[in-house]
């Protein structure tokens, strides 16, 4: 075993390493040290570490400390959540004698707390604030790996990349800005064998999006140059623009739907067949709906040849949809309230909610997080989807299985009557 490794700490090519990162873990299996077949994440994690030069006998590094430590994270945008974090995680990590920490996007712990006993064991291997754990230069491990991946992730002892940490188990999951969908950074609970469980998994993925959630509300109103639309889960959207709330009638939000998705703006013609399945709907009823709709915005909101919006608007939708083109699969299901104006038969917003749905849902099912998935299948608007539910049940440990198999014959069921 420990000529393996040492083949891995040498400046040998990619391949002689990776040759022997395998060979590593053969003897591990054959040794009886671990039970079962490596993790396809983990495997991929140890091939990306291999390829780094990760030296399997190193430490973290600190790169921040003191002033400079203290300046930053109470900077960091992360900081806002920390009272959350610790009100949702701290019985936890104090009844089990784990650690929670919270890192920022290239892996430095910026908050590394819990019993003082088990922090000075971590200290050991530098697991303290200010020290860098990006996979790229620590190797496999949770709130690394959880930042390369973009969603959470167990590391259990051996399948650290690195020896030192390799007696430690450790959960983290991602935490996404709720405007832009990019990665903050991640929250990670680190301990002993209790935390082998798939529970401690499914935990720091809830505490993640419980984060997401208090930065959206925590977020400053939208400027006087920007309009702020919500419009998924609601029939009837939900603008914010100049300082003012305004509750669209279903019209108006199918109408305003449209004109975020056209910011170059689009024709009355257009917009009459974007809106309207009865073709017998006339032009005129359509400029009714305009004229009402700019007496309640206002002329400098909204303006005509071609009918757009005069200011940029931030739509909830369109967070969602941004989110998955950069595979931030996690934030853009944080983002997803519900689909996009339900009882609209527009043909503009069938079109948009289907594809933004559908998009979602293979991402998910690709994605195969059992966390993920639950929460599509749980939802009001996953709960009859059978895709989903097979895909949820494939990916659950055995004993959590069985009710989702029951769903999954119970759907099969109506869809084949």
């Amino acid at each position: 075993m420990s000529d393996a490794w040492v083949a891995l700490e040498s400046g040998a090519d990619p391949t002689e390493r990776l040759a022997a990162l395998s060979r590593a873990y053969d003897a591990y299996l054959t040794a009886g040290r671990v039970e079962r077949p490596v993790r396809s994440v983990v495997a991929e994690s140890w091939r990306r570490s291999a390829r780094a030069h990760v030296s399997p006998e190193g430490t973290a590094g600190v790169e921040l400390d003191g002033d400079d430590l203290g300046a930053y994270r109470e900077s960091h945008p992360l900081a806002r959540v920390m009272p959350l974090v610790r009100e949702l995680m701290g019985a936890y990590a104090r009844d089990g004698e784990h650690l929670v920490a919270v890192c920022d996007a290239q892996g430095r712990l910026l908050w590394v707390e819990g019993p003082s006993a088990t922090r000075r064991m971590a200290g050991r291997m530098n697991f303290v604030p200010g020290a860098r754990w990006a996979e790229a230069v620590a190797g496999t491990n949770a709130p690394g790996t959880a930042i390369t991946v973009d969603r959470p992730v167990q590391v259990f002892a051996a399948e650290h990349f690195r020896r030192p940490v390799q007696a430690w188990t450790c959960a983290a999951a991602p935490i996404h800005d709720p405007a832009t969908g990019r990665v903050l950074g991640a929250v990670d609970i680190t301990g002993g064998d209790r935390l082998a469980h798939p529970h401690s998994l499914a935990f720091v993925g809830a505490v993640a999006r419980a984060a997401e959630s208090q930065l959206a509300l925590l977020a400053p109103p939208p400027a006087a140059d920007r309009m702020r639309l919500s419009a998924l889960g609601r029939d009837e959207a939900l603008l914010v623009a100049g300082g003012r709330k305004v509750r669209l009638s279903r019209r108006h939000s199918e109408i305003l739907v449209v004109l975020a998705r056209r910011p170059e703006g689009i024709g009355g013609d257009e917009l009459l067949v974007e809106l309207y399945e009865d073709e017998s709907v006339t032009p005129v009823t359509l400029r009714a709906e305009l004229s009402r709709l700019r007496g309640l915005l206002g002329p400098e909101l909204l303006r005509s040849r071609p009918y757009r919006l005069a200011v940029p608007v931030d739509a909830d939708f369109g967070t969602v949809a941004r989110r998955l083109a950069s595979g931030a699969v996690t934030g853009a299901l944080s983002a997803y309230a519900g689909p996009l104006l339900p009882a609209s038969q527009a043909p503009a917003v069938t079109r948009l909610r289907r594809r933004l749905e559908d998009q979602l849902r293979a991402a998910l099912i690709a994605r195969g997080d059992p966390g993920l998935l639950a929460d599509w299948a749980y939802s009001p608007w996953g709960e009859d989807d059978l895709a989903v539910w097979r895909a949820l049940a494939s990916v659950l440990p055995v004993r959590q299985r069985p009710s989702a198999l029951a769903r999954v014959q119970e759907l099969d069921g109506w869809q084949g009557s």
